[in-house]
């Protein structure tokens, strides 16, 4: 997987299409990619995701075979997985997503402070793009 291409898709991702909104999304930051050398074929990658107060991802999917641990780094995170219930996650915490899940909901739950958690994500290493706006 290239960091650059990585950081293009990220970045869109972040702009949301609109000056506007991309005040109020996530900011993504790659800091570790590294194929698994005994899992074929496998890599990890590692992103930082920081939220301004009220931020938000857009709805979303990830490559389809990611598997994701999410770990709450600073603030406090709502974040909800399929037909599972919204839950706000504190520092400390964390969550998984399964290969093929839908993150409907992705946001600080804070609209004074901010937040961020580090996702990792253990995916085909081909497997690309690492996350996916649902359309609308």
């Amino acid at each position: 997987m290239r960091t650059g291409s990585l950081g293009l898709v990220l970045a869109a991702i972040a702009l949301g299409g609109s000056l506007g909104l991309a005040q109020n999304v996530e900011q993504e930051k790659l800091v570790f990619e590294h194929i698994i050398p005994n899992i074929e074929g496998k890599s990890m990658v590692a992103v930082v995701v920081t939220y301004p107060p009220a931020g938000e991802s857009p709805a979303h999917h990830h490559a389809r075979s990611a598997f994701i641990y999410a770990h709450v780094l600073s603030g406090a995170i709502r974040s909800q997985v399929g037909d599972e219930p919204a839950k706000v996650y504190q520092v400390g915490q964390g969550f998984y997503e399964v290969p093929g899940s839908h993150h409907r909901i992705s946001e600080n739950a804070s609209d004074r402070d901010p937040a961020s958690l580090l996702a990792v994500f253990v995916v085909d290493s081909n497997d690309k793009p690492l996350t996916i706006p649902d359309q609308k």
